[in-house]
This record gives C-alpha cells, structure tokens and sequence, in this order.
C-alpha cells in the first residue's frame, strides 16, 4: 500500500511544482530546465557510478567485500532513475544522493537493515548445523554409504 501511494503522490506533486514553475518562467524555459538538469544528473551519475566501481574492484582485490560500494552502487541506480525522470522534486533527490556523504549515510543505513536478513539466510547463531544439514558438516562422514564414489580426474576420447 505505501508503494502504491508513492506513485500516486509523486506524480502529483511534480504536476503541481511544475505547473507553479511554469506559469513563473514559462513553458519553453521550464522544459529547457528539465532537459537540463536531467543532462547535469546523468553527467554526474556516470562520474559518481565510475568512482565507485573503481573502489568496488579495489575492495575486490585487496581481498574484501565490497558491501559499501554496493550499496552506493544500488542508490546512484535510483538516482540515475529519478534524474531522467522528469521534475523538479525527483531531480532534487536524485542531485541529493548524489552527493558522496548523503549516499554514504544512506548506504550504511540500506546495509544495516539487510544484514539482520543476509544473515538470518544463514541460520546466524545457531551453529553450522544450519549451514552443512547435521550429517554434512565438515569432518563427519555422511551415513549414507549408498552415495556414488566421486574421483575427480582427466579423461581422453581416443576413437
């Protein structure tokens, strides 16, 4: 129901913001306006979008995950979505998250309400019974011995 109200809202309050601002500086500047600022948005996007893939691949290299960067990846993807849409009041919040310590507050705040989740996908806190099944975890042999035998190795068809 809330989602539903956002795109109800959303587009009434631009019509109305863009009525206000077009009936102050007209059509034709209000649409200039508009193709403007949605050029700047993506310009900065694409810069934004850039840097944060670059310390995505370092986090990447030196061995870490990445979650932060994620995360910012995720909100510069939805401020990309509101800058091309047109309006005032979505390209303010797109040019908002755009600003690197709004994201990085935002990331951090998307990261604490998935962890609880990524984390109960895993059983978190119950032992690695949740993770193996009882009779798969590391060290014990499994009590079905009617499993086929795997040996890994390399074979050649020779017709």
């Amino acid at each position: 129901m809330p989602l539903l109200l956002i795109f109800i809202l959303v587009p009434m309050i631009e019509l109305a913001v863009l009525i206000k601002v077009g009936s102050h500086i007209g059509v034709l500047w209000t649409l200039a306006l508009i193709f403007l600022t949605a050029i700047i948005g993506v310009t900065l996007l694409r810069a934004q979008g850039l840097a944060t893939l670059m310390r995505a691949g370092q986090r990447l290299q030196e061995g870490q995950l990445p979650a932060q960067e994620l995360a910012e990846g995720f909100l510069l993807a939805l401020a990309g979505a509101l800058l091309i849409t047109p309006g005032f009041v979505t390209d303010a919040i797109g040019f908002t998250l755009l600003l690197p310590g709004v994201r990085g507050h935002f990331a951090g705040s998307v990261l604490k309400l998935l962890k609880p989740q990524m984390m109960g996908g895993m059983g978190a806190g119950r032992g690695p019974r949740d993770v193996y099944g009882e009779s798969e975890q590391p060290g014990r042999i499994h009590p079905n011995q009617n499993r086929p035998t795997i040996i890994d190795g390399e074979y050649r068809r020779e017709d």
